[in-house]
């Protein structure tokens, strides 16, 4: 830890030099606040999503719809926690127009972060339960996440995620 304005303040783990608004495969889990357990319950190893549990998911099934490079590979929503692998796809940058002159670009899109879209995804969520009466909802700050470097860290991720209920039942007996 370091401090900033005599305080001590948590160093990012994420890596200094890579831009995570590159197009790439990443591995994030977002928690709840305290860990309380928002979104469902595990019922016979399966997760039963509750109404926040339900919002979540909605939410992570649209993101793609506020931002059109992204798509999801796999998640799970656990009571109290996600995972998910997030794809940040490469962007067609150049909106091309004809004119005169033949085509040209007139406008390019800016890459967007993977904390910019999971802080997106966060807010709306909040957004919804605050709307809903909800108020003590809160999300733990930051998020974890991890570069995945290959195809077998993908497949061994992907195990991970969908075993996860299994794990939580055995974690809690």
């Amino acid at each position: 830890m370091s401090l900033y304005k005599n305080k001590f303040r948590i160093e990012s783990n994420r890596l200094k030099e890579w831009d995570y608004s590159n197009p790439w495969w990443y591995y994030i889990s977002i928690n709840t606040k305290n860990h309380v357990n928002w979104f469902g319950e595990i019922k016979n190893d399966k997760v039963v999503l509750n109404e926040i549990g339900l919002i979540v998911k909605e939410n992570l099934n649209s993101i793609h719809k506020h931002f059109d490079m992204v798509e999801l590979d796999s998640f799970i929503i656990m009571p109290n926690h996600i995972h998910a692998i997030v794809i940040i796809n490469e962007i067609e940058n150049k909106i091309k127009c004809s004119g005169r002159d033949g085509i040209y670009p007139v406008s390019t899109k800016k890459a967007i972060s993977l904390s910019t879209i999971i802080g997106t995804f966060k807010a709306s969520v909040t957004r919804w339960c605050n709307n809903n009466d909800i108020k003590e909802f809160s999300w733990q700050e930051r998020f974890y996440d991890r570069i995945i470097r290959n195809d077998k860290e993908l497949e061994r991720i992907r195990k991970y995620i969908q075993l996860n209920p299994i794990r939580w039942v055995i974690k809690n007996l």
